[in-house]
């Protein structure tokens, strides 16, 4: 994480567990939204999260370029880290703190629900936790 000053947190790794709830107008078939149709979606996301370095592509005070087969990435307190392109992972926010991670984890949950199933919740809520009792959630409506 990137502090708005530019400081940063020393490099290191969560385990983070997710949790999402929908509501809908009406019940479909007595259920907002099937469990077996989402489980899978969810999963989805969550791998593509897993084993990777995630980076905030869209962070102002990260200078991310292309070496080799590795990214580099300078930090404002001068720090250069290199790191194989194929353990990093660029996601398009601005911080990897568990609130931004939050609104990521919901915007592609909703947006692969839609192109699957031509499905929107009215409330979509995702809950990062990324230690027992320290969470952000995200609530997206409609």
């Amino acid at each position: 994480m990137i502090f708005e000053n530019g400081t940063r947190e020393p490099l290191h790794g969560h385990n983070y567990r997710i949790q999402v709830k929908g509501e809908a107008p009406q019940l479909e078939g007595d259920m907002v939204f099937d469990f077996l149709d989402i489980k899978p979606i969810v999963r989805e996301v969550c791998d593509s999260l897993d084993h990777k370095l995630l980076i905030p592509k869209d962070n102002k005070h990260l200078k991310i370029y292309s070496e080799n087969k590795n990214l580099v990435i300078h930090t404002p307190d001068e720090s250069i880290f290199s790191i194989p392109a194929s353990d990093v992972l660029l996601l398009p926010i601005s911080n990897t703190s568990a609130e931004r991670i939050a609104v990521y984890v919901c915007d592609e949950i909703r947006q692969k629900v839609l192109q699957r199933f031509g499905f929107s919740f009215t409330t979509l809520e995702v809950e990062v936790e990324e230690t027992p009792g320290q969470s952000a959630v995200y609530v997206h409506k409609e």
